[in-house]
């Protein structure tokens, strides 16, 4: 890899995972401070005390991309945003939502697919087996 596809890459995947993290950030807020968002929960059958723990732990998941952790625990953080984000497209689609509630969930996924492929490129880290 020449040093400036390196760099690029690097430009690129702090890039993507700040928007990743802000958009994780931001939701993580509204979940905790918005009735709209309280009300999207109780509409998707999930229990209030749910919504603080997801939040909580989206707050954790930022921190950890943000900051110099061991791999291992940057993994946990992506499988965590992972679970998260594919159960929230399946929790919309199961109660037949459509784009307007889901896309949300779906354009972060892009972002999340974005930001963790790009940091397994720049770890070079092997796959977690």
């Amino acid at each position: 890899m020449t040093m400036n596809h390196s760099k690029g890459l690097r430009i690129g995947y702090w890039a993507v995972t700040g928007l990743l993290c802000l958009q994780l950030g931001f939701t993580a807020y509204a979940q905790l401070s918005l009735p709209q968002v309280a009300e999207a929960f109780a509409h998707l059958g999930f229990p209030d005390y749910f919504r603080i723990e997801l939040s909580l732990a989206k707050f954790v998941g930022v921190a950890l991309l943000l900051s110099p952790v061991p791999a291992r625990l940057k993994e946990w953080a992506y499988a965590g945003f992972a679970f998260d984000l594919g159960s929230a497209l399946i929790a919309h689609l199961a109660v037949g939502d459509g784009p307007e509630a889901w896309g949300w969930a779906a354009g972060t996924f892009v972002l999340w697919a974005l930001s963790y492929l790009s940091w397994r490129v720049l770890s070079s880290a092997p796959l977690a087996r």
